[in-house]
């Protein structure tokens, strides 16, 4: 009878160490005026450390082709922490109850409320580098390539700085007007980055948005590209959010 008991008991323990590591895959989703390789640094410590890792490729032409770029990948990637840089906190947010995801990671993104939009949040904490955005024609936007090393990617080296300014992805401009209409974090344990120095999305505003969120957060001495100049600490709150996920 003892050892029925004691092995009763050390399977309760596996089965419980087994459910608290479950979650094992990292779906990326990366932000406007960029594309998934700049996911590459966090992706490296992921892999390392044993995660399996998805990179979002969105087309940024409207939020709904964006949204249904980002389910495609939850669909095939099973239980996995779902992290999403600038604007793609939008797009995370309305995918914050698809059934895969079990945590949500807001890196320097917006972190909206049911039925708001970027262009609303922007104005209400507006950014100090929000004057390079300018029209790129057809409908899109992007950051004037001269203004893209200080005023987006701080911190970068000027190299990688360059190439991003020219190789950007622009975005539809109507999508700063997309509203959401689930707010993932209700739902899911939520985490985020404040980067002190972000220039494309106010620090103010990343705060507010995540205290209003109760998301966990770490603030870091960091431009909008937080996961290029800081990419141990953003893969470390990845991690946190994935050994915490039931």
């Amino acid at each position: 009878m003892k050892m029925s008991a004691f092995l009763f008991g050390l399977a309760v323990a596996c089965t419980s160490a087994l459910a608290h590591g479950q979650v094992k895959n990292v779906v990326l989703v990366h932000g406007a005026f960029a594309d998934g390789s700049g996911w590459k640094a966090v992706t490296g410590i992921l892999e390392r450390g044993g995660y399996s890792v998805y990179v979002v490729q969105e087309p940024l032409t409207s939020f709904e082709a964006d949204v249904a770029a980002t389910r495609a990948v939850l669909d095939r990637s099973g239980p996995c922490v779902l992290v999403g840089h600038s604007w793609a906190g939008m797009i995370i947010t309305e995918l914050g109850a698809h059934p895969s995801v079990r945590s949500l990671v807001y890196v320097d993104a917006f972190e909206p409320q049911l039925g708001e939009t970027a262009g609303g949040l922007q104005s209400k904490f507006p950014p100090a580098g929000g004057q390079s955005v300018v029209p790129y024609g057809a409908g899109f936007v992007y950051v004037k390539p001269e203004a893209f090393a200080a005023d987006f990617a701080g911190g970068a080296p000027a190299g990688v700085a360059h190439f991003m300014s020219i190789s950007q992805q622009p975005i539809a401009t109507a999508s700063f007007d997309a509203r959401v209409s689930v707010a993932g974090w209700l739902q899911k344990p939520s985490y985020a980055t404040v980067g002190t120095n972000d220039r494309q999305i106010n620090p103010e505003l990343l705060r507010f948005m995540a205290k209003r969120a109760g998301s966990t957060t770490i603030e870091l001495p960091a431009s909008h590209v937080i996961f290029l100049t800081h990419p141990k600490e953003v893969a470390a709150l990845i991690e946190k959010a994935a050994k915490a996920a039931r």
